[in-house]
């Protein structure tokens, strides 16, 4: 478990931030991009936590939040070439898995697309949508960094499922669909 007895260290006054493996980057890297876009991205689902209530959909929504923590952990230890290192926190397939089925579950339930969708209907799903796109920010922050620098490739599909699994979510929140905005080409000419 993290301990933390102090809040500031003054180590990042210079502009730089530490990585898992006690290196320094500059607090603008990519890789340092995408660990705050993580972040932003979990920040946002906690909003939707709080907009969703008591509903068995915020306790996924905690799982994820808390994953989001490894995930940010992973982004964050740099990956050492040819080396195993058995003590990182990774993102693991089962993680991916375990949004796939949840996926899968909810959209079995869904109303079809026959139009693209504006983010919205109830408070819950509006939040939700928001969530998700700042998570595929955080994606693009994240492929961005892995051409600089080697990244988990199971990071990378996580980060990908959860924006996929966040917008079934909002349709499921719209009443399976039935509250859905859709999007029409052209209303507003």
């Amino acid at each position: 478990m993290v301990k933390l007895n102090k809040i500031y260290t003054r180590t990042g006054d210079a502009g730089t931030t530490g990585l898992v493996d006690g290196s320094r980057l500059p607090k603008h890297a990519p890789r340092m991009q995408a660990v705050g876009d993580v972040d932003e991205a979990n920040s946002a689902i906690g909003l939707a936590i709080v907009a969703i209530g008591a509903a068995p959909e915020a306790g996924w929504l905690t799982t994820i939040q808390n994953d989001l923590f490894d995930l940010g952990a992973d982004l964050a230890t740099p990956i050492p070439e040819g080396e195993e290192e058995p003590w990182a926190l990774r993102i693991v397939a089962s993680q991916v898995e375990r949004l796939e089925g949840q996926i899968d579950a909810m959209n079995a339930d869904l109303a079809s697309l026959d139009s693209f969708i504006l983010p919205g209907g109830s408070a819950a799903a509006a939040a939700v949508h928001l969530a998700r796109a700042v998570t595929r920010r955080a994606e693009r922050s994240a492929t961005a960094a892995a051409v600089e620098v080697a990244l988990n490739p199971q990071a990378l599909a996580y980060l990908n499922r959860l924006s996929d699994l966040l917008f079934v979510l909002a349709r499921r929140l719209n009443g399976n669909g039935a509250g859905d905005v859709k999007w029409v080409p052209g209303a507003s000419r």
